[in-house]
This record gives structure tokens, sequence and C-alpha cells, in this order.
């Protein structure tokens, strides 16, 4: 009887220790499992704050529309700005005069132009001719 008592005892005992190595190994795990999650979640930011399509090519591509949208607005007032100018030149006999006179340098029949250095570049001075 006794060696029956002494086995059941000695598995008890083996029982209690496997119990105990799973335990910890269930700790070990779970610590494992968390800091894998923490890991991942820190890649997966990363890839949300710098990655390909992350918040910082948002906020450039955002501000690369902003200027390229100015840019268009500008573009815009400049073609509305020369398609006038360009209907006074189809029917403006003025408007075609002063083009001329401006752009060309021509002159009426007695006017003289006098350029002086002091003025800007493309400007011109119109006299009369004194006779």
């Amino acid at each position: 009887m006794e060696s029956v008592q002494t086995k059941s005892h000695d598995g008890w005992w083996l029982t209690r220790m496997v119990e105990q190595v799973r335990g910890r190994v269930h700790g070990w795990r779970r610590k494992a499992a968390t800091i894998g999650t923490g890991v991942l979640a820190l890649v997966m930011a990363y890839g949300v704050v710098f990655g390909h399509n992350g918040l910082i090519v948002y906020a450039q591509k955002r501000a690369e529309a902003r200027q390229l949208n100015e840019q268009m607005v500008d573009l815009k007032k400049e073609n509305d700005r020369l398609r006038e100018h360009a209907e006074r030149l189809e029917n403006d006999p003025s408007a075609i005069e002063h083009e001329a006179r401006e752009e060309l340098h021509y002159t009426r029949t007695g006017e003289v132009i006098v350029t002086l250095p002091a003025q800007a570049s493309g400007s011109a001075i119109i006299a009369s001719k004194a006779r």
C-alpha cells in the first residue's frame, strides 16, 4: 500500500508542477501577444503618418492643390484680360492705333519718337516735329 500512496503523491506533485509551468507559459504567451500587438500598432501608425499615402503626403498634396487652384484663378484672370484686349484690337480703331504706337513705334506724319535713357524700357515719348 505504501507504494500506491507514494505514486499518487508523486503524481500530485508532478501535476502541480505541470500546472505551474502551463501558467508561466500562458503568462509568457500573453506578454508576447501584448508586445506583438503593440509593435504591430506602432508599425501601422508609422505607415499611416509617413507611408506613401500617409498624413504627411496628404498635407503636401493639399498644399499643392491649393497652390494650383490659385495659379488657375490667376491664369483665368489673365486669359480674360487677354480676351478683352483682343476684342478691343478687333473692334476699336483707337486701340489698334495705341498698340501700333506703343509696341511698334509707328508715328503719324510729322511726329518723331524720342526715347530717353531715364525712362523704363519700352516707353517712348512722341513729340511733334516743329518746323
